[in-house]
């Protein structure tokens, strides 16, 4: 299961917590607009093919009201990327790389009291969408992550769609 509270009650160290709390606010509201409830299955695809399911308290229509559309699509993708980075990849995010770096994320491992960025992360959401939308949005993001290159780590791409829900994961 990838309960998406995790993101805001302190079991990921690296996030804090009223910033996980708004990743997950997004993340429901996201899901809840195509019709999901808790315990929905999101498939993930790419360098593994698995199912979980999700877990988020409910939403409600103020926070619906308050977070313009294509914010909560992105911020509520990166929410449920953290976790699918943590389950499918094994790494953890810690903290956000700076812009126009052509990723949105280092991940990473802990040591000690320090993190070692590991490989970088772009992330990207589709409120919904078919398999050429996600198709062509993972090959863009791709080419994106090409920005960086030349610090010789690998970059994950992980595009969210909230509709069946899917999240793709890709590496390069």
């Amino acid at each position: 299961m990838l309960d998406l509270e995790e993101l805001g009650n302190g079991q990921i160290p690296t996030i804090p917590s009223a910033i996980g709390k708004y990743l997950a606010l997004a993340a429901g509201i996201c899901l809840e607009s195509q019709g999901h409830s808790p315990g929905v299955q999101l498939i993930v695809r790419g360098i593994r093919n698995c199912s979980h399911s999700l877990s988020w308290l409910p939403t409600t229509e103020q926070a619906d009201r308050f977070i313009q559309a294509d914010r909560a699509t992105e911020t509520g993708a990166e929410g449920v990327a953290v976790l699918v980075a943590e389950k499918v990849i094994g790494s953890s995010v810690i903290e956000c790389s700076y812009k126009g770096t052509g990723f949105d994320f280092w991940m990473g491992i802990r040591s000690g009291s320090t993190f070692q960025r590991k490989a970088r992360l772009e992330v990207s959401g589709i409120r919904q969408g078919d398999e050429r939308t996600v198709g062509t949005r993972v090959k863009r993001k791709m080419k994106q992550t090409e920005k960086s290159d030349e610090m010789r780590l690998p970059a994950y791409v992980i595009v969210v769609e909230f509709g069946r829900p899917l999240a793709q994961v890709d590496k390069r």
